[in-house]
């Protein structure tokens, strides 16, 4: 046991399918939390105050945000789209660290790096045999 819990190589053949599913559903659901009250704010029709990095606008920076921490999230979830869906969500959490928190410590800069380095991870890992990607190459295939 000591010797599998220390080997470099995969567990099983469906450790990396696990963990796809893992990542999506972890990572799509936590930040729904931060997409939700985005979306909220766009559509309750009052002012709109956000940040407007990359000079587009108040309002479409937040539109692009819910863009990806909402829609994109769903679609993480599901594992729909999952490499394209990720693509706002990695540029959102780099303009967070690159923009929005560039002179701020680590500290401010920690939560999209906590995002943006799985969403790394699981774009190299792709979304794995339990995803509606899966499901719709197979149906694809046949």
């Amino acid at each position: 046991m000591f010797k599998k819990l220390t080997s470099p190589q995969i567990w099983s053949n469906s450790a990396t399918d696990w963990a796809s599913l893992v990542l999506r559903v972890t990572l799509g659901l936590l930040m729904l939390n931060h997409g939700y009250p985005k979306l909220m704010n766009l559509i309750s029709g009052e002012e709109i105050k956000f940040a407007d990095p990359i000079l587009i606008g108040m309002s479409a920076s937040l539109a692009l945000a819910v863009f990806a921490e909402f829609f994109c999230s769903i679609l993480i979830v599901l594992g729909l789209w999952t490499r394209l869906a990720l693509i706002p969500l990695m540029v959102t959490m780099i303009i967070v660290v690159s923009i929005i928190h560039v002179n701020d410590p680590i500290a401010k800069k920690e939560l999209a790096l906590l995002y943006l380095l799985p969403y790394i991870a699981l774009f190299l890992l792709g979304s794995g045999r339990f995803s509606m990607d899966a499901f719709l190459n197979k149906n694809r295939n046949v």
